[in-house]
């Protein structure tokens, strides 16, 4: 185990993250450009592929750690029955959902109504399938639609904050099930599916198009919110959905008998935005 997976079981979570959230909204001139220079030079950042490719142009670090991409960077495959990466990053796992589990990393694993927090919403995915993407600091950090869908519910699931980096994930048992999240369920033309956006140390923030800033307030408590009655929240497949302030994961499970991931998807294989994630069968 490393010494950042060890500190994190004893670090005060919530705090760091606060105070990480008050740098990445700071407009102090030489801070923000400390921050984003840093991560760019650390991480790699392409700017080339974002709708505003000058550094200082953005008025925070949050505002860099957000942008959106220039028109084309990103499309959609453009088979109409290929169901959509979510996001940039690297599938930290992916497969069946085998007798309600799901695959964190060798010898560990979590449930899926641990996951969603609901044992009734966890049902209908018991042999289906789940791909999990980890954005790391140099990616894209908005989460788009993998398929066309109706928003139902929203579950705000307080938590922990572990580092959800490789060691991590090894290290830490139930590290997806115990981190703050916020779990988005849609209806589909093929069934149900679930879009969970899962926090991490550092991460300051969850924010969906439909509601803004989900993540914080920090909860203690489970919250949902219906979307059933009122307004109708419909999003296409590659649509935005939500964005991350810092890296994070995201986390899609789909019901059983409506897709087949696609070939060469593996731990550790780095994944695009809109690229194939699974064939829906028919």
């Amino acid at each position: 185990m490393s010494l950042v997976t060890a500190l994190t079981y004893a670090l005060p979570h919530r705090l760091l993250s606060g105070a990480a959230r008050r740098l990445a909204y700071s407009d102090h001139p030489r801070l923000r450009a400390w921050l984003i220079d840093t991560v760019v030079r650390r991480f790699g950042v392409d700017l080339s592929e974002a709708a505003q490719s000058d550094p200082a142009a953005y008025s925070t670090f949050n505002a860099f750690f957000t942008r959106g991409l220039r028109e084309g960077a990103r499309v959609a495959d453009p088979d109409p029955e290929a169901i959509l990466m979510p996001a940039d990053g690297r599938i930290s796992q992916c497969g069946a959902i085998e007798d309600g589990r799901i695959f964190q990393a060798k010898g560990r694993s979590f449930t899926a109504t641990e996951l969603l927090a609901d044992a009734t919403a966890a049902a209908p995915y018991d042999g289906g399938l789940f791909a999990t993407v980890y954005l790391s600091p140099r990616d894209y950090h908005r989460v788009h639609m993998p398929w066309n869908g109706r928003l139902l519910r929203t579950v705000h699931v307080p938590g922990r904050l572990f580092s959800v980096g490789p060691d991590a994930v090894a290290r830490v048992p139930r590290l997806f099930a115990r981190n703050e999240r916020l779990v988005c369920h849609f209806a589909t033309d093929f069934g149900p599916m679930a879009v969970v956006m899962v926090g991490a140390l550092l991460v300051s923030g969850v924010e969906t198009v439909w509601s803004g800033e989900e993540i914080p307030a920090y909860g203690d408590r489970v919250t949902s919110k219906d979307y059933l009655g009122g307004a109708t929240v419909e999003l296409a497949r590659f649509q935005e959905m939500a964005r991350f302030n810092y890296g994070s994961t995201v986390i899609v499970l789909l019901p059983p008998g409506v897709a087949a991931l696609a070939p060469g998807l593996g731990a550790e294989t780095a994944v695009r935005l809109g690229q194939r994630l699974a064939t829906r069968l028919r």
